[in-house]
């Protein structure tokens, strides 16, 4: 376990210096297998497509323990440990994402943050103004540390390596066959039951962090429990809901509104309150950044707490 908790220090660590791997990123070619072994199987029902999780899930997960399992020494373990977390953790990906939409806005260059922000939402961003960019990417955030960061955490603290390559697979399916569209809502209901599941702690805990750094960037921590409670169960997504709701709340803004999905116009309830101004994404990166932060000392606190030892013939 201290192995364990040295790897996910140190993958940390690489991926706030170095961010995502740029080259054979081994996330891209999960995706990649995942889309051929899609139009080899794919038909329209739940059975085939939750099938077809399974597969990709078991596979991706066995690697992770048959890997595991071949590093006995330690320096192995934190070695092998430390490039699967460098390699799933997005934090400085998505706050350098999240900081160049800033710096396109603060410029006045509404179209190329348009833009720039497909990079981090699936909507459609070119008749956004200013104030709706800024708030896809402050939603962006908050969302996103959670996804990227806290979860492959929480992931890694409970189960090593296994943990941390299931974790990003299942995030990585749901995020390519999860949503509802015609073609996935059968096929990708799977994918996307598992990975509300495996979100379901990281995503209370991120949210309670972030609720907890609030005064970090100017918020308090009581305004953003009481968002939480008051609005998250309004989101659409179980997870998604209450770290926006927190961030919201913490950062002092209103998030949450109309939001078009490939042509289909989404309403969605806004929680908090107050317009979100260009200059409040720098703070959502930093907000985002404390949880991050806070994050991996819950995650090297879990590997480093004590255990009980079992007692001779008991």
């Amino acid at each position: 376990m201290r192995s364990r908790a040295a790897g996910l220090a140190l993958g940390f660590m690489a991926d706030r210096l170095w961010g995502d791997p740029s080259h054979h990123h081994p996330v891209a070619g999960f995706g990649r297998a995942t889309t051929a072994l899609e139009q080899c199987v794919y038909r329209d029902d739940r059975a085939r497509g939750s099938a077809f999780t399974a597969a990709l899930i078991g596979t991706t997960t066995l690697v992770g323990i048959l890997a595991q399992s071949r590093a006995r020494h330690p320096l192995q373990r934190i070695a092998l440990t430390a490039l699967t977390t460098w390699a799933v953790l997005g934090g400085r990906s998505l706050g350098r994402e999240a900081t160049a939409v800033h710096t396109l806005l603060a410029r006045g260059d509404l179209s190329a943050a348009r833009q720039r922000l497909t990079h981090l939402v699936g909507r459609r961003t070119e008749d956004l103004d200013s104030t709706e960019v800024a708030r896809a990417t402050v939603e962006s955030v908050a969302e996103n540390t959670s996804d990227a960061v806290v979860a492959p955490l929480v992931a890694g603290a409970i189960a090593g390596v296994p943990g941390l390559v299931a974790y990003r697979a299942v995030n990585t399916l749901d995020a390519m066959v999860g949503h509802r569209s015609p073609r996935y809502l059968r096929f990708g209901w799977a994918s996307a039951r598992l990975d509300d599941l495996f979100n379901l702690v990281p995503a209370r805990l991120a949210a309670l962090l972030g609720a907890a750094c609030a005064p970090l960037v100017g918020g308090r921590p009581s305004e953003a429990m009481g968002v939480w409670r008051r609005d998250a169960a309004a989101h659409p997504s179980p997870n998604a809901g209450p770290v926006e709701a927190s961030f919201a709340g913490a950062l002092g803004v209103g998030l949450g509104g109309t939001n078009v999905y490939d042509g289909q116009i989404e309403h969605r309830a806004e929680m908090g309150s107050g317009i979100v101004a260009p200059d409040d994404i720098e703070r959502a990166v930093r907000l985002g950044d404390a949880v991050s932060w806070s994050a991996l000392a819950v995650s090297v606190a879990w590997c480093l707490r004590p255990r009980r030892r079992l007692q001779p013939g008991r």
